[in-house]
């Protein structure tokens, strides 16, 4: 393979070699994310994930809470999917839940649905397990203390990747960028190099709600310039990715890669599919709504015909979401209208996600407004302080 000539992604990410079949499904929006647990035995001090799953044994895909088999399904196919990503957590802690998941969705889906699976534990024995019921790849994720020539201390990683070859399986490591750690990253690379592995992913380490403290306390501070990057981190990459010369495909992801281009595509394909035909596209994969609520109503599908009536909307123009206790319909018909209502109503930004992450609201009518000045003291603000 030629890993000679360096390719240059958006957002300053870049990999010499081919790219994993997963990472170009990716990038392209068509992988989902399977989140099996939150449990994880190794509790590493820059994990990301967030509190209402650090730790918890939930089940996600996508940002869809999963209680039942047809969830993860439906969600696979509002995206479109071309594949799933496993992730946690650590997913090996949960073998015969993976497990259960890898044959859904072989047999929904057919053995093109390309699997991988992200795991810390070098478990041979589950590993060719998971394998033989269709996993397609596994990236582990080898701790920062011991990264060097995987040979007495790191020996079971070393082991797990000479030995996945005989299990028909894509093998690759994947790690974040630590800044202070580039003399025992590349000695790392050079040792996956003799290994022979298929591909190493190098992620920009960067702060979360939930890593922030522990990184602070490690002297990690964050790159003005780069979003939630880690100071640093970004620098390390590029200059081994640019000077470190391999026989084996190297893959930098930056942070704002993932959240501009991976997560965006992937917003477009779901909002293409699954936003109401009235709603306003935005070229960043959120949706437009205008929105009507329904502030102490009892009968919400009677309130809900009589706002349509006011503002000339046929059956086809609104849709009555009982959950949020609302009528939402195209932003335009309730920006000309909305003045006819007491109800509060608002336009709002959301993502196209099963979760209706609200980005932002403004106030279209006196109503809103007043509700809006009672709780923030007017104009636009974000939702997650509703």
């Amino acid at each position: 393979m030629d890993t000679s000539q360096l390719h240059l992604l958006p957002m300053a990410s870049s990999h010499r070699g081919e790219l994993s079949p997963a990472c170009t499904q990716c990038q392209e929006g068509r992988k989902m994310v399977l989140f099996v647990t939150g449990v994880c035995r190794f509790r590493c001090f820059y994990c990301p994930v967030s509190p209402t799953r650090n730790q918890k044994d939930v089940v996600y895909a996508n940002e869809r809470r999963v209680w039942t088999d047809q969830d993860v399904l439906d969600e696979a196919r509002a995206i479109e999917a071309g594949g799933t990503g496993i992730t946690g957590g650590d997913p090996l802690g949960v073998v015969e839940r993976v497990d259960h998941y890898i044959r859904l969705l072989k047999r929904e889906f057919g053995p093109g649905h390309n699997i991988h699976l992200y795991t810390h534990e070098p478990n041979p024995v589950k590993l060719a397990r998971l394998a033989a019921s269709g996993l397609d790849e596994f990236r582990l994720h080898i701790p920062h203390y011991l990264w060097g020539p995987l040979s007495s201390e790191g020996g079971a990683y070393r082991a797990v990747l000479e030995s996945a070859p005989l299990w028909g399986i894509r093998r690759g490591v994947e790690v974040p960028v630590l800044p202070d750690r580039e003399s025992e990253l590349r000695r790392l690379l050079q040792a996956l190099d003799e290994i022979g592995v298929d591909f190493v992913n190098l992620n920009e380490l960067e702060f979360s709600e939930t890593n922030e403290s522990n990184l602070i306390a490690r002297g990690y501070r964050s790159d003005a310039r780069n979003g939630w990057g880690v100071r640093g981190s970004r620098a390390v990459a590029e200059r081994i990715v640019r000077e470190v010369r391999l026989s084996i495909p190297v893959h930098y992801c930056s942070s704002r890669f993932k959240d501009a281009v991976q997560l965006r595509q992937r917003l477009l394909r779901r909002a293409e599919r699954t936003a109401p035909p009235f709603a306003e596209r935005t070229p960043d994969g959120t949706i437009l709504l205008g929105i009507v609520e329904a502030d102490g109503q009892a009968d919400l599908a009677r309130w809900a015909a009589r706002v349509a009536r006011k503002l000339g909307a046929g059956p086809d123009d609104y849709r009555l979401d009982l959950v949020r206790r609302r009528v939402e319909l195209a932003p335009e018909r309730l920006r000309r209208s909305a003045v006819r209502l007491a109800d509060p109503a608002f336009e709002v930004e959301v993502y196209p996600t099963a979760d209706a992450l609200e980005v932002e609201r403004a106030p279209l009518n006196p109503a809103a407004l007043s509700k809006a000045n009672a709780a923030f003291g007017g104009g636009t603000y974000p939702s997650s302080h509703r």
